[in-house]
């Protein structure tokens, strides 16, 4: 009984750090339960058979530990369970917008010091630092970036 309590908590052991490499990335239960399970079957190998056959244990894990990590990277089951999308999407360009430094925009929603404002029947995201700007307010273009232009009042 001893010795197949010792092999099951060698082979949960193994099971969890194989999903802590895995399934969940980082130091998790799965990867802490693992080594103490793995830690535990070796010291009961170690009080149950003496130095030899604790010897015999912790060599076999060691063994083991190598071959289920070379058979877990081998096999094409990872390759079933990986991300594999892509993102095909872009970042509007600002620039070709047609919109140009001292342009007039009216703010459309409250810039706080961020908000939307419309330049040329565009709608862009407008950044203007210092100020809380409310909406329906005249604005100046002073600087444009690619993905969004830097606006101040109007006078």
């Amino acid at each position: 009984m001893t010795t197949l309590m010792i092999v099951l908590l060698i082979l949960l052991g193994l099971f969890l750090l194989i999903l802590e490499f895995f399934v969940f990335p980082g130091v998790s239960f799965a990867g802490i339960g693992g080594v103490l399970f793995i830690g535990v079957g070796v010291f009961l190998g170690y009080k149950e058979f003496g130095t030899v056959g604790g010897y015999i244990v912790l060599s076999a894990t060691l063994i083991a530990s190598i071959l289920v990590v070379v058979g877990a990277l081998r096999s094409g089951t990872w390759n079933k369970m990986m991300l594999t999308s892509s993102v095909e999407g872009t970042v509007e360009n600002k620039q070709e917008l047609d919109i140009n430094i001292g342009d007039e925009a009216q703010a459309i929603t409250r810039l706080n010091p961020t908000g939307k404002a419309m330049v040329n029947n565009n709608i862009i995201e407008a950044h203007c630092p210092g100020h809380f700007i409310d909406e329906n307010t005249t604005l100046i273009v002073t600087k444009i970036f690619k993905t969004h232009i830097i606006v101040k009042p109007k006078k």
